[in-house]
Parts: structure tokens; sequence; C-alpha cells
């Protein structure tokens, strides 16, 4: 047996985690680890629900502004699993990882301020407000709005634009969007259609800068028969 009373005993130092160093070091990297999957998780699952969106331009104007930050909600139209997730080193793509699972319960309303995929450049987000339902006819004379040959009525403030488009008549899955600000907009009067494919989810929230905090608000559109 050892005696701390022998001079020539020497007191065994403790480790950096106490007495049992090794074992206590990798129960330590365990619970790092643990805490850091948790949060993965976490961050994934809030993720699927909701997105954050950045409006970059003045097509939404005078609604919504360049710089603002939204909440978007996945889960408006087709809940579900939806991971994007993709890892980049110094400008350099290291990993992605993509995952959309879903089921579509409900469909874009005429009014219903949108995100979703560009068409012609997946990897870029754009905003708009949903005009034209699937099915429907839709054609624009001097600005005005006209859905299956009845005029829009608009109750909401946009910027007035002179422009004809259309008649486009809208397939099954296909939705009609303009942008707010019309005279500066690149939305379905210029590039067609969208497909709801491309949908990502409806505003649900400002939350920056401070003087935009609030609901997005969504406006019920009447056609005047």
């Amino acid at each position: 047996m050892e005696n701390a009373s022998d001079p020539t005993y020497k007191r065994r130092k403790p480790g950096l985690f106490g007495n049992d160093s090794g074992e206590s070091f990798f129960s330590f990297l365990f619970e790092v680890l643990e805490v850091i999957l948790l949060s993965a998780i976490l961050f994934l699952a809030i993720r699927s629900v909701v997105q954050n969106f950045r409006i970059e331009g003045e097509s939404m104007e005078p609604n919504f502004h360049n710089g603002q930050y939204l909440m978007v909600n996945r889960w408006a139209y087709c809940p579900g699993l939806y991971v994007d997730l993709d890892i980049s080193w110094q400008g350099r793509a290291l990993a992605s990882w993509h995952v959309d699972r879903h089921v579509c319960k409900w469909k874009p309303q005429r009014g219903d301020v949108i995100v979703f995929r560009y068409p012609y450049n997946p990897r870029r987000d754009y905003i708009k407000r949903v005009i034209g339902l699937p099915g429907e006819t839709v054609s624009i004379r001097n600005g005005v709005v006209y859905i299956n040959g009845h005029r829009l009525v608009e109750n909401f403030r946009y910027h007035h634009a002179h422009y004809n488009a259309g008649p486009v008549k809208l397939g099954p899955h296909e939705y009609y969007v303009l942008g707010d600000n019309r005279p500066f907009s690149s939305d379905s009067h210029e590039w067609g259609p969208l497909q709801d494919r491309y949908i990502i989810g409806k505003a649900l929230l400002s939350y920056w800068p401070p003087k935009y905090v609030g609901i997005v608000p969504h406006y019920r559109l009447v056609v005047k028969k």
C-alpha cells in the first residue's frame, strides 16, 4: 500500500478532467457531440417548416422593401420534410444535401404573397403576389388585370403600370404572379406562368428591419363580374 508519509511517495497529479482523465475526456467529448447533433436536428426541423428570405430589389414596393427580411411558411401549402444544406469553405462547395418529401394539401389563393424558385434559374428565389389561378385565362390591358374576361379588383396598394400582356390560359398546375411594383417587376407578364413545383411557401412575417416587424398581410382579391 502506498504511504503518503513515505518521503519517496509522489502524489499523483489529477488530469485535466480529474483522476480518471481518459474516461472523463471521452464523456465530455460525447456530451459535446450530443449537443451538436441535437442542435443540428433542431435547426433542420425548424428549417423544414420556415425559411428566412431577404428581399432584393424593388419589385414589391410599396409593400415590401429592398433588404427586408421575411420568414416564409414552407408548410402553408405542402407540409413535409425539406432539407437544404450546402457546406462550403472559402467559396468552394464541399457538400450538398437536399431532401424534398412533401404532400400538397392546400393551394395558393389569389392575393397570397409567395416565395418561389425562379423557373429560369432555380438557384434564385423570387417573391411575388398570386394573381391568376389554375384553369383561368389572364390578360392585362393598359395595366388592368382581367380574369376570364372580368376585371380584377385589387384592393391593396401597388404601383400601376400601362403594359399589355396575354391572354394566357393557365394549366392545372400553373399560377400567374405579379410584383406590386408593376412597372419594375420581372414576373409572369414577362416570363409566363409559374408552375407550382417551384413554390417554396407563403410569406409569414417580417422580422427585419424593426420598423417593418409584423405579420405579412394577404388580401383576398375579387373578380368583378
